[in-house]
């Protein structure tokens, strides 16, 4: 088991860069759930705006 997770001296290497690929995957999927709340809310925004332009 502990050759696995040694790597043959590459596990400085290999778990860094698993760990910086979730890191950035995460941090993707949270960027992205942000965007999608503001464009949303621009959108009410802008049709409650426009809701009340014909109402007038």
């Amino acid at each position: 088991m502990s050759a696995f997770f040694s790597q043959g001296g590459y596990a400085f290497y290999v778990w860094t860069a698993y760990g910086l690929t979730c890191l950035l995957l995460c941090a993707e999927v949270i960027q992205l759930r942000h965007q999608h709340r503001t464009i949303l809310a621009r959108l009410r925004r802008w049709m409650r705006m426009n809701l009340r332009g014909k109402d007038q």
